[in-house]
């Protein structure tokens, strides 16, 4: 029995000679990825000595995190108008890798979707909820709400671990998409070497076909 027919998902065979990693839908996904890997690592120097570091963090580092922090929050709407834009590509760049999807997308395509709605989810849940506390500067629970009461210093801690596990989860993204390359690369490598061997073989049945008519004709 065919094993498309009993999967799940159906998948559909490339053309020859194409290759979905090197479309432009690759580089939908991979460059506002690597764009919010800049952000991140632009956010690595304040987010060090909270999480990468055994020396105590004097108290008036915190003053100086919340300020920072405050200024991101409060920065012009064009700014997370842009930030919104490049995760919409990054969709449309999955969307279009995966419509009418060979079993490489499925795999490789399909993973890296997952881990981009994670890391979205993160920056909602997580990311901008701290902003706004961080702004705010209320960091108790109301009376009667069930959520953990953390303090400040935690707080501001778990937001430097968001920036941690979303930077994470972008690479892991860049890594399957490196592995799709690197897997059709060398798909394309062995259906080339099958073919010259086809060919080879198919020209030397000609050539003893070819002979053995000159003979037959001698």
């Amino acid at each position: 029995m065919d094993p498309k027919k009993i999967s799940v998902f159906k998948t559909y065979d490339k053309p020859k000679g194409h290759s979905s990693a090197g479309s432009f839908a690759t580089y939908m996904i991979v460059a506002p990825v690597c764009f919010f890997l800049g952000m991140l690592f632009s956010s690595f120097p304040y987010d060090f000595p909270l999480l990468w570091t055994s020396d105590v963090t004097p108290a008036a580092y915190y003053d100086q995190l919340e300020a920072h922090l405050k200024f991101i929050h409060a920065s012009p709407p064009i700014i997370p108008r842009i930030l919104h834009i490049a995760i919409s590509i990054g969709f449309i760049g999955f969307f279009t890798k995966l419509f009418k999807p060979s079993e490489a997308n499925l795999l490789f395509d399909g993973t890296s979707l997952v881990l981009y709605v994670i890391g979205v989810v993160v920056y909602i849940t997580n990311i901008v909820k701290g902003l706004r506390i961080v702004t705010l500067g209320i960091y108790s629970v109301p009376e009667g709400s069930t959520e953990i009461e953390i303090g400040r210093e935690d707080s501001l801690r778990v937001l430097a671990a968001s920036n941690t596990i979303l930077a994470l989860v972008l690479v892991g993204v860049l890594v399957l998409q490196a592995g799709q390359w690197y897997a059709e690369r060398k798909e394309a490598d062995e259906i080339q070497k099958l073919d010259q061997e086809e060919e080879e073989k198919t020209a030397t049945k000609s050539q003893k076909v070819t002979r053995s008519s000159s003979k037959k004709k001698q």
